[in-house]
């Protein structure tokens, strides 16, 4: 994979880029990543890459043209134009507050992708006619930032960590998300931590029970942590009996009628 990023602050990615996960799949190339200037692109002896809004208001935004030029710059650096496929030229993403929840399952999804290319706001946000030539835009959360910097390393940290050869498989196959549901509690050693044990079902050695033991605590875990999850998920016959038998609060229980009466 490919992986281009499109900022007029390219020194915050001097540090991330040296981080063991990250730096382990470009020297083993499973991917490359390249940090673009938008201010290189951005004409004048000034590199003018903001301007006042139209219609007023506080802030500055981003002007098209530095970050189109940019653009056009990464898709067409990949070869000649007539000989581009369509996923080489690049999957592009812009990173913003009025984007999509990014998620676990998105992560997965653009894992997938040929050439990824992250363009990152700042100020007050892009000029909307930059959107035209999104593929996607991404929020990771409801909160504002400074800018799509930190955002664009959290995607491409959910999605190098999922690229062949990165991270051991199983590693990523029973993670929070990967089913629905939150991941189960860890416990590595002493056997005993200011007095509280490792659970008994995990020393017992017997698979089926420690894989009954950790779906039990996951489903726990998610009905009290994300209730929402398991709204949109669904439950089986077996995992609802797991958590009608546990002790839950009248709310917790409410929910859980809610659940399978609606069966979501």
């Amino acid at each position: 994979m490919k992986i281009s990023v499109l900022t007029i602050f390219p020194e915050m990615f001097d540090g991330f880029l040296r981080e063991p996960v990250i730096a382990r799949a470009v020297s083993r190339g499973t991917a490359s990543i390249e940090i673009v200037d938008i201010r290189r692109f951005a004409g004048g002896s000034f590199r003018h890459i903001d301007d006042d809004t139209y219609g007023g208001g506080a802030g500055m935004v981003m002007r098209a043209q530095p970050i189109l030029d940019a653009l056009m710059a990464v898709q067409k650096g990949n070869g000649r134009a007539e000989d581009l496929t369509e996923d080489a030229e690049g999957y592009v993403c812009v990173m913003t507050p009025a984007g999509r929840l990014y998620s676990q399952q998105t992560a997965r999804r653009l894992a997938e992708k040929e050439h990824l290319i992250l363009i990152c706001g700042h100020y007050e946000g892009i000029d909307e006619r930059v959107m035209r030539h999104a593929d996607e835009e991404i929020s990771i959360g409801d909160y504002i930032l400074t800018g799509g910097e930190l955002p664009a390393k959290v995607v491409m940290d959910s999605v190098i960590r999922l690229l062949d050869g990165v991270l051991r498989k199983e590693s990523t196959q029973r993670e929070s998300f990967e089913e629905g549901l939150l991941e189960y509690p860890q416990y590595t050693k002493p056997l005993v931590v200011e007095g509280e044990p490792v659970p008994e079902a995990l020393l017992t050695g017997d698979h089926q029970r420690i894989e009954a033991w950790r779906l039990r605590q996951s489903l726990i875990r998610t009905l009290r942590r994300r209730p929402d999850l398991l709204r949109r998920r669904g439950l089986s016959e077996r995992e609802r009996h797991m958590l009608e038998t546990e002790e839950l609060t009248d709310e917790e229980r409410q929910l859980l009628r809610t659940i399978r009466e609606t069966g979501r």
